[in-house]
């Protein structure tokens, strides 16, 4: 048996598979001169003018071919060369459409994970104020909520998410003056109410995460006052952690811890602690953690003070489709003190939600995270940890910045911070990169290997009308998207509505 020979198609035999006749080879000789053969036509009307009057049928003249055609695509490319589909699943949250195909644009970063478009789900949002970052920001997160995503933005500096939680019938969370939610930065969540019923081991697992988690927060707070704390810092630290929440009694029962707990047990310790972390005497003891207790005390009748130093008096409804920590109250009280505000809630958030046993995907938003990582180090370690667990912890981290050289901001040139931070743009699959200045835009180019065109789109097309961005998924090529809103969503996205409202003198 003789295989037969495969190879591209003739035009003539791609014609044929629509129904098309084979195309003449010699004219026929008429009187008014030579003319190709009369044929049936492809496209001759199978219907009346003006089409059936029946439903269904509408007014067209020629009637749909029933054929359906399937080739390949180095063939269909050759025959319709402008028709381009897009490069991701429709799948997700619609968020516009894509300006070179012309068809819808889905956003799932689960899903491209799953797909394996993307090796994380973490994204990150660059873009000038007024290019409409933060308005496809909150419509992704609206739409996401269609497929039972909950939100969690952990810290709103400005205050840009509080309209579309009151549209959907929720009260955030205010921090800051006039406001009377307190939030305990050591706040026991979940742990304290499930602590009963879990076996020995799995208390221990659960409070060893805690303790660290409150240990590199502590010292994240003390390097924000320009103090390196040590190794015996840490270690002292986590032993007083430990006597404060009642490990000592045999894991009976959890007991309330705030910093100021901790800064008197630092500041006046007693024999026991002081010879359980092995120091000659109370005054080596003093001496050494002098600093880091000075630190403390800072927090606690500093420009943040009451704020996370008392027993949280809030209750978050985590049945709620989302949940917001408004901080705008406190902008007036300094950048460090956001900062510091942002550490806090980003420690405290992280591990109610890794005390979630739903099973459900969380999408948390961290809006100018490069104010966090001003503090220090250890800030820098607690953003990038939290990245690289997301897909174990089943979350979508959204970092939201205005240009590559925030996160660079965070130290000194060549600094431990700097280079852990440049990383943490590898964290992040998904980059949605709207419009900036070129010289953004080259420092955009370098860091994610952008390709000329894809430069050219930020710089020039993103330029021209508020919405557009580039959605790049790794190294995939990018995707010039135009998000669509709706009446009621421009009404609650809109950042410009107080400039409006605003009379002139």
């Amino acid at each position: 048996m003789t295989r037969r020979k495969t190879g591209e198609r003739s035009a003539a035999a791609l014609l044929a598979d629509f129904g098309a006749p084979p195309t003449p080879t010699s004219p026929v000789i008429s009187p008014s001169g030579p003319r190709w053969e009369d044929r049936d036509r492809v496209n001759r009307a199978r219907a009346p003018r003006r089409g059936r009057a029946r439903p269904g049928h509408g007014w067209a003249p020629v009637a749909p071919p029933v054929a359906v055609y399937q080739a390949a695509t180095s063939e269909i490319g050759g025959l319709f060369p402008l028709i381009s589909a897009a490069g991701t699943p429709a799948i997700g949250a619609r968020i516009g459409y894509d300006t070179l195909s012309g068809g819808a644009f889905y956003a799932h970063p689960i899903e491209w994970v799953l797909r394996g478009l993307a090796t994380n789900p973490n994204m990150v949002v660059f873009g000038e104020p007024g290019r409409g970052k933060s308005s496809t920001v909150v419509a992704f997160l609206l739409r996401m909520m269609l497929f039972g995503v909950k939100t969690l933005i952990s810290g709103d500096v400005k205050g840009e998410y509080t309209p579309l939680l009151r549209g959907l019938g929720i009260t955030p969370i205010t921090l800051g003056s006039g406001s009377p939610a307190r939030l305990n930065a050591l706040d026991l969540g979940p742990l304290r109410t499930r602590w009963a019923g879990w076996p020995l081991a799995r208390q221990r697992e659960e409070l060893a995460g805690v303790l660290g988690r409150w240990v590199t927060l502590l010292v994240a707070l003390a390097e924000a006052q320009g103090y390196r704390a040590t190794v015996t810092d840490e270690a002292v630290l986590s032993a007083v952690l430990r006597r404060l929440v009642g490990v000592d009694d045999g894991y009976t029962h959890l007991l309330p811890v705030t910093i100021p707990h901790v800064q008197r047990q630092l500041a006046d310790p007693d024999d026991a602690l002081v010879a359980a972390t092995r120091f000659a005497d109370r005054r080596q003891f003093l001496d050494t953690l002098r600093p880091i207790t000075d630190a403390l005390g800072n927090l606690i009748t500093g420009p943040l003070a009451g704020l996370f130093d008392q027993e949280t008096t809030i209750a978050l409804d985590w049945d709620a489709p989302a949940q917001s920590m408004d901080l705008s109250r406190l902008r007036p009280r300094g950048d460090q003190a956001v900062a510091v505000a942002l550490t806090c809630l980003g420690s405290w958030s992280s591990m109610v939600t890794d005390l979630q046993d739903d099973g459900e995907i969380r999408l948390v938003v961290r809006d100018e995270v490069w104010r966090q990582m001003r503090l220090g180090l250890r800030a820098v370690h607690a953003v990038d940890s939290d990245l690289r667990l997301s897909r174990a912890d089943r979350k979508i981290q959204v970092l939201v910045m205005h240009k590559p050289s925030d996160p660079l901001s965070v130290g000194a040139a060549g600094s431990q911070e700097v280079a852990i931070a440049k990383d943490l743009l590898a964290l992040c699959s998904t980059r949605i990169l709207f419009g900036q200045s070129t010289r953004v835009a080259d420092d955009l180019a370098e860091d994610l290997a952008l390709s000329e065109r894809e430069q050219d789109s930020i710089t020039g097309w993103a330029m021209d009308r508020t919405g557009r961005a580039l959605w790049k998924i790794e190294n995939t090529t990018g995707h010039r998207v135009q998000i669509v809103l709706s009446p009621t969503e421009r009404r609650l996205f809109d950042t410009n509505a107080a400039l409006r409202a605003r009379k002139p003198r």
